[in-house]
């Protein structure tokens, strides 16, 4: 369940972070009911994933300096015949989702342009 949880979370950084709708360090870290320092962590880790995230003092917000968008896709169904040889008990999603050298989470640029605020 936390790997859910993480991805939820990640999800909604990335919206309110979009949408420049955060507050501040500690009203965003309250918002998603997580630390400030769980918070930085989140940060971070959409920052080595190539997130240009900054925060601005004058409008109290985490923003993108430039366009980029967050696509998350984990699908379930059933295998197919083929497929049941060929099961890995999750290793493929978890090895990519938590070894970094496995870029399986899609993080992508956007060519949209955003309003600026400094």
């Amino acid at each position: 369940m936390k790997v859910f949880e993480y991805l939820d979370r990640i999800s909604q950084v990335h919206k309110l972070v979009r949408e420049r709708r955060t507050g501040t360090p500690n009203e965003f870290a309250g918002r998603l009911g997580i630390g400030r320092t769980c918070l930085y962590d989140l940060i971070d880790e959409l920052r080595s994933r190539g997130a240009p995230i900054r925060y601005s003092k004058s409008c109290r917000t985490f923003y993108y300096t430039e366009p980029f968008d967050v696509n998350i896709k984990c699908t379930f169904r059933p295998l197919a015949g083929a497929e049941m040889q060929d099961v890995t008990g999750g290793m493929k999603f978890f090895s990519a989702f938590f070894f970094p050298g496995l870029r399986e989470m899609n993080f992508v640029n956007k060519s949209e342009a955003m309003p600026r605020c400094n």
